[in-house]
This record gives C-alpha cells, sequence and structure tokens, in this order.
C-alpha cells in the first residue's frame, strides 16, 4: 500500500478539502493512496475475509484492465516469468475478466454497484451513498452482504 500523507484541516462536516480559506482550525493527516476497504479493515469495521475478498475482485479487475484509458499506454513491458502457467498476457486478462463478472454476478442485482464504486474505483462509501442515492451509514452494511457473497465466490475462508 502506497503511503500518501496529506494534511486536512477538519470542519464541521468532515474534513476540509484543499483550496478552502477558512479561520485556522483543528487538522488530520489523511492517507489518500489507502483503499477504503483498507480503511475499513484497518480500523475494524471489516473482517480480513472480507478485505481479502475486495482485493482479489481489485485484482481481478485490474488485471482485466478495465479501468478507463488514455491513448498512449506508458506501462512498463513484463518480462516473462515462471508464474504465467503457459497463458499468454491476453489469455490472463481475458480469465480475470471472466473471473470479475462472475464475483460480481454471484454478488447479485443491486450489490455491484457499490462493490465497483468502493472496491474498483476507490470512491469513499459516504461518496458511493451520495451517487447511489441511499441514505447516509447504509453503504457498510451493503458492502459486507455483497463482500461475503465474492468471499463465498473466491473461496476465502
Amino acid at each position: 500500500m502506497v503511503r500518501k500523507l496529506v494534511e486536512r484541516e477538519l470542519t464541521s462536516e468532515g474534513p476540509m478539502r484543499a483550496g478552502d480559506a477558512r479561520g485556522k482550525r483543528r487538522t488530520v493527516t489523511v492517507n489518500v493512496g489507502e483503499s477504503p476497504i483498507a480503511w475499513l479493515h484497518a480500523r475494524g469495521h471489516l473482517e480480513t475475509r472480507l478485505f481479502e475478498a475486495g482485493e482479489a475482485l481489485r485484482r481481478d479487475y485490474e488485471r482485466a484492465q478495465l479501468a478507463a484509458n488514455v491513448t498512449m499506454r506508458w506501462d512498463p513491458v513484463r518480462a516473462k516469468t515462471t508464474g504465467d502457467q503457459g497463458l499468454t498476457a491476453t489469455e490472463r486478462q481475458v480469465a480475470a475478466k471472466a473471473r470479475f463478472d462472475a464475483a460480481l454476478a454471484e454478488a447479485g442485482k443491486g450489490l455491484e454497484d457499490v462493490l465497483w464504486r468502493v472496491v474498483c474505483a476507490g470512491e469513499g462509501l459516504p461518496e458511493a451513498e451520495k451517487s447511489l442515492g441511499w441514505p447516509a451509514r447504509s453503504g457498510k452494511l451493503v458492502l459486507k452482504l455483497a463482500l461475503e457473497r465474492v468471499a463465498d465466490f473466491y473461496r476465502i475462508e
């Protein structure tokens, strides 16, 4: 996990974003490189099994290269290693996409939205709840239900 520590000022609504100009108040240090599920896990809000399920889903999302791309790719060329199990890069990408789609299908209709937003896109729970039109503080429960199903899919004990 990458540590990108940023100092943010606290307001009654939560951390103030950079660029807001108000009187000096209390501040908090935030690791913006930490994923939302890593944050929940580190603070005891998410069991290790559910955290590992989320990380497995995120790995498949990244291996399938489902994130938006720019025209030019500057990714380093990977050297062939012994761990590729005889699959070509394209076959590994297709397999990851199939696992990702199957994991979302296992989560069920209505739960894939919160999974994608929080686990794959790295959106915080409050932002995901607001985007989905859910009541505040309901996202954690729904995310846990979705991650339980994903953990069963990936056979994580």
